[in-house]
C-alpha cells in the first residue's frame, strides 16, 4: 500500500506551532492550492484549502521560515481524523502530515517581500516581471563585464 502526497500552495494564514503535554513541538498551517484542471462559474481556477500538521524538527522549521501568502511544496501522507463537535456530532477530517516542507518561492522573493504576489494565494499582478526575468536581467548585466579574449593571442590565457 502507497499513501504518499505531494502539495504546493501558499499558505492562509502564519503556522501555528504548539506544544504536545510531552513537549514534541507541532506545527498547523493551511495552503491553497489551485487545480490544474476545470474551471469555476466566472471562468477562474478552483482552489482547494488543504490542512497540514508538521511534527518536530518540520514544525520548528515550518513554524520559524514561513508565514502568510509563502508559498510551499509540502510531502507526506494523507490522513483521516475522527474528531467530536462542540454538540457531540461524529466528524471527519482529512489532513496531510508532512514528512517535509519545501520552499516554493526563490530565495529573493522570500528576502524581498516579493511585491509582484497578491494577497489571492497564487496571483501575479501583471508586471511584466518574474523572478526568472530578474535573474536573466541580473546574469546579463554581470555578462556585460567580462573582458573580451582576442583570438590574436598567442594562446596564452590572461590569468
Amino acid at each position: 500500500m502507497l499513501n504518499h502526497i505531494v502539495l504546493m500552495g501558499r499558505l492562509t494564514r502564519d503556522p501555528e506551532l504548539r506544544y504536545t503535554s510531552s513537549n514534541v513541538p507541532v506545527a498547523s498551517f493551511r495552503i491553497a492550492v489551485d487545480r490544474d484542471f476545470g474551471r469555476g462559474e466566472n471562468g477562474e481556477k478552483q482552489t482547494d484549502f488543504i490542512d497540514v500538521v508538521a511534527w518536530r524538527q518540520t514544525g520548528e522549521f515550518v513554524s520559524k521560515y514561513f508565514a502568510k501568502g509563502s508559498m510551499a511544496v509540502v510531502s507526506g501522507r494523507l490522513q483521516m481524523r475522527d474528531w467530536t463537535d462542540r454538540d457531540g456530532n461524529k466528524r471527519t477530517s482529512a489532513e496531510v502530515v508532512a514528512d517535509n516542507v519545501y520552499f516554493g518561492d526563490s530565495k529573493k522573493a522570500r528576502d524581498d517581500g516579493d511585491s509582484s504576489y497578491r494577497g489571492d494565494f497564487g496571483s501575479r499582478q501583471d508586471s511584466g516581471r518574474t523572478p526568472a526575468r530578474d535573474s536573466f536581467e541580473s546574469a546579463k548585466s554581470k555578462a556585460a563585464s567580462f573582458q573580451e579574449i582576442d583570438d590574436a593571442d598567442d594562446g596564452e590565457l590572461p590569468f
